[in-house]
């Protein structure tokens, strides 16, 4: 039964980020197909941190009403909001509308917020559901959660989205009134530098219906995962699996002919409790730890610090920071940097910390491939190393490192919080979710009003040497 319980619960957290991080790294290939450009990814950070008006919610009524609004309800809510969202998006991702002057993607705007609201408040409850499961189960549901990113990932890659190359095009130069070729004299004729798509190996149709069917799978799994521990509780009450002492005393008769009896006694504790010289480490609950209100407060400004940069400041320029380099560092850098959420919370499982000191090191690094990525969008479309292999590299290996070193700081303060309070948690995933917001609104006028960031045409722009 343990096995099958985090089974279920890896693919119940596979549900926590799937949809946003599925139309996230389908970016590359809607980034050039809609009218946006490459403005699109800031337009999709301030949309998705607009949803956090369901976590604002969900905290709200769990500090004035705790008892009113249970998890499970909302649960199964959100994962069936974002199935249906996720299949709609399917259809509708490329329909525009003409709003406050210019073509908008209106359709793929409003679905985005729909799948946003789900996933949103996912952090809000996902989490202090699994309070109800084993502790042991949590690193489980963070691998899963770190899957809702890798597994789309994979599936554009698959996919092979945005890939594009340079291509010399021949025109002719008076092509408003081009003489045709006559007596074997070529027509004046003038070269163009163009940028050619590949076709990708299937449509955006077939990849949102997948996400919308992994979607379902979550659904599937909270499911069972709401019913099936009460039922193995049950069986388990007070049968005192974990705490049998074993005495056994051999019965010999007196004439010493008859067979030698041996008589087993078990000894149960009387509350069901296990006893601590029983206590297996893979049954106990962790060390509960006592923190200060300092230590308390940097837990919870590390979270908003690293959900800022890793949900809202450096996605919201992640087009201008790669795409200088080309559409293929775009592509991997989009899609392998969500590899590392599963990979650190593997290592998180079996290397853990706690250590807060630890904790601050690994956001001092991470902030440093942070600000290195930061600088390369800033000299948009000029950055250093353009027209070399390595610049692409490293953008693409900074890009990896930083969600890595920040995403161990999101797995183990979770594990932290996990261990104190269900209280914590739902304050988690409300700080959580304000460091994301404060992130978005900080960066949407940078990008989007003051034009802090500059685009160009990948194959036709010279930087100066």
């Amino acid at each position: 039964m343990a096995l099958l319980t985090h089974f279920l619960a890896c693919v119940f957290g596979v549900g926590s980020w799937l949809t946003v991080c599925g139309v996230w790294v389908e970016l590359p290939l809607l980034v050039n197909q809609l009218p946006e450009g490459w403005d699109l990814p800031s337009y999709m950070i301030i949309i998705i941190q607009l949803a956090n008006v369901g976590p604002l919610f969900i905290t709200l009524m769990h500090k004035w009403k705790p008892r009113l609004l249970s998890e499970v309800p909302v649960v199964c809510v959100v994962v069936s909001v974002g199935t249906v969202a996720c299949f709609l998006l399917a259809f509708l991702w490329d329909r525009t509308a003409f709003v406050a002057g210019r073509q908008r993607s209106l359709a793929l705007f409003v679905l985005t917020f729909a799948v946003s609201l789900v996933d949103c408040t996912s952090s809000v409850t996902f989490l202090p559901f699994m309070m109800r499961l084993h502790p042991r189960y949590v690193p489980t549901f963070f691998f899963g959660e770190g899957l809702s990113g890798l597994a789309p990932a994979l599936i554009a890659l698959a996919q092979g989205s945005g890939i594009s190359n340079c291509v010399n095009v021949t025109i002719p130069k008076n092509h408003t009134a081009a003489a045709p070729l006559g007596n074997g004299t070529a027509a004046e004729v003038g070269v163009h530098m163009e940028t050619q798509y590949s076709p990708a190996n299937f449509s955006s149709l077939v990849f949102f219906l997948i996400l919308s069917a992994m979607m379902f799978c979550c659904l599937v799994a909270f499911f069972f995962l709401n019913r099936l521990p009460r039922v193995w509780e049950l069986s388990t009450q007070n049968l005192c699996a974990s705490n049998v002492t074993l005495n056994s005393v051999r019965e010999t008769p007196a004439d010493t002919q008859g067979p030698t009896k041996f008589v087993v006694f078990t000894n149960c504790p009387a509350d069901g409790q296990t006893a601590s010289s029983a206590k297996g480490a893979d049954e106990a609950d962790p060390e509960k730890v006592t923190y200060s209100w300092a230590e308390f407060a940097f837990i919870y400004f590390l979270i908003t610090w690293t959900n800022a940069l890793t949900n809202s400041i450096l996605p919201s320029v992640q087009s201008y920071s790669c795409l200088p380099y080309g559409n293929m560092a775009y592509h991997l850098a989009a899609t392998l940097n969500f590899a590392a959420y599963p990979l650190v919370c593997v290592i998180a499982t079996f290397l853990p910390s706690r250590s807060l000191p630890i904790q601050g090191a690994l956001a001092l690094i991470g902030t440093v491939f942070g600000a290195y990525i930061m600088a390369m969008a800033a000299m948009s479309p000029c950055p250093l190393l353009q027209r070399s292999k390595w610049g692409g590299a490293i953008i693409i290996l900074c890009w990896v490192f930083f969600t890595g070193t920040l995403s161990y700081i999101k797995v183990m303060t979770g594990v932290i919080l996990r261990s104190h309070s269900h209280s914590a948690l739902v304050w988690y995933g409300a700080v959580e979710q304000l460091g994301s917001l404060l992130g978005a609104l900080l960066m949407f006028p940078l990008v989007n009003i003051y034009s802090l960031f500059k685009s160009a045409d990948f194959c036709n722009f010279q930087c100066p040497a």
